[in-house]
């Protein structure tokens, strides 16, 4: 039996690039066939597709699971069912639910937007290698520009901002830190923002970057304060997409929580609650089909064979954020700093387990950019009244004018 199925509004892969994504969880399915087919012109050709095509895909499994396992399974891959797209702003869609792809512990079988390069080096005893992207721009300007990840974001989802940038004339560096994504995942590892922004800054000096401009995003932007405190001269510019960490959870009355309890709760991470959790507090309740192929990437490494050891590492990277803040150094910081801060994000480490009293007083951006603004000497502040946790995400193309405004009052062209 066939299904018809269309590229949604946005979308930036090719149709062979979404047969080859279009994979479906082997203990679901007995055989699944993905082809490309040609089907009438239906007005104009999506972003980034060939105008007359679609994807007509063949699944051999019980009727009653195949609309379930072949529709989540596209949707991980990029692709939307045409009769069931959903716009921005609409719920999410419980069809999805928890199938999808299995990416391995290292994100296998997961593309990036660009080619990936290795960067191996010894840490604790341990020889491990770090995942990057480096993509060279057709105009360079001269100018670096490093994007570190989130805590539950890649190195891949900077796709849009890496275009943005290279057309602009930056090297762009992205790199997946140790513990996520594509990177190495030890067993054993003590894992600290001043390790990880050691290695970042290993990495750079490999590969002949004296100085850039960090941009940090939500972990990232912990491990960007960081980077910028222990190398103030390796850093032309600091900017800041939502971090968190700008208050201290801990402090605030969150209870202790050990590795074992952050461990057993990664264990339970399924596609469905990363989606809950995004739309809440990544795109203010918002959704977008495009989002869904974020959701897939993480919920895709706790359905492969590296569930345990992808865990594992997780657990140990929230007990590092939620245990070592940053927040009273700010006023140390002394590079040129931007904020980027979406007033609708809400996020808090340890918010959903903590009294009443203390999940109401945590994760108020709008008072926590301003007042972040206040502690770094002469930080500049971009607010985007509407959107959450992910503004380049939900809004790229105000999140990009903001970002290219700000890296050209620091150093005009």
């Amino acid at each position: 039996m066939g299904i018809r199925l269309h590229a949604f509004q946005g979308s930036r892969h090719t149709i062979p690039e979404f047969a080859a994504r279009a994979e479906v969880a082997p203990a679901r399915v007995l055989r699944a066939v993905v082809s490309v087919g040609r089907v009438e012109s239906r007005g104009a050709a999506p972003i980034g597709c060939p105008r007359a095509s679609s994807i007509t895909v063949t699944v051999m499994i019980p009727i009653c699971k195949m609309l379930s396992v072949v529709r989540a399974a596209l949707l991980g891959a990029g692709v939307a069912v045409a009769c069931a797209a959903t716009p921005a702003g609409a719920a999410a869609p419980a069809a999805a639910g928890n199938d999808g792809p299995e990416y391995g512990p290292r994100l296998e079988g997961f593309t990036y937007p660009a080619p990936v390069h290795r960067y191996a080096f010894t840490s604790q005893r341990d020889t491990l290698e770090m995942m990057y992207m480096d993509v060279q721009p057709a105009h360079p300007n001269g100018r670096t520009v490093v994007l570190l990840h989130g805590k539950n974001f890649c190195s891949g989802t900077w796709e849009d901002t890496i275009g943005v940038l290279s057309r602009a004339g930056y090297r762009v560096i992205a790199p997946d830190q140790i513990g996520f994504c594509k990177s190495s995942k030890p067993e054993r590892y003590q894992y600290s923002f001043q390790q990880l922004a050691r290695n970042t800054h290993a990495l750079l000096e490999s590969i002949g970057v004296k100085s850039a401009t960090i941009v940090g995003h939500s972990t990232g932007g912990m491990l960007a304060m960081r980077y910028a405190l222990m190398y103030p001269k390796a850093t032309e510019q600091l900017v800041l997409v939502n971090p968190i960490g700008l208050e201290d959870w801990k402090a605030l009355g969150v209870p202790p929580l050990s590795v074992d309890y952050w461990y057993a709760r990664e264990l339970k991470t399924t596609a469905d609650g990363i989606r809950r959790y995004e739309q809440s507090t990544y795109y203010a309740g918002k959704w977008s089909p495009s989002y869904e192929r974020w959701v897939q990437m993480l919920a895709g490494m706790y359905r492969g064979p590296g569930r345990d050891i992808v865990a594992w590492n997780s657990a140990l990277i929230y007990d590092m954020i939620l245990t070592q803040p940053v927040v009273y150094e700010l006023g140390a910081i002394r590079v040129p700093t931007l904020l980027l801060i979406g007033d609708k994000d809400t996020t808090a480490i340890g918010k959903d387990v903590s009294p009443p009293d203390v999940h109401a007083k945590l994760g108020h951006y709008p008072e926590l950019a301003k007042r972040t603004q206040a502690a770094i000497p002469g930080a500049q502040l971009v607010e985007f009244p509407t959107l959450g946790h992910a503004p380049q995400i939900q809004d790229p193309d105000a999140f990009h004018k903001a970002l290219l405004d700000g890296l050209e009052a620091v150093h005009p062209q």
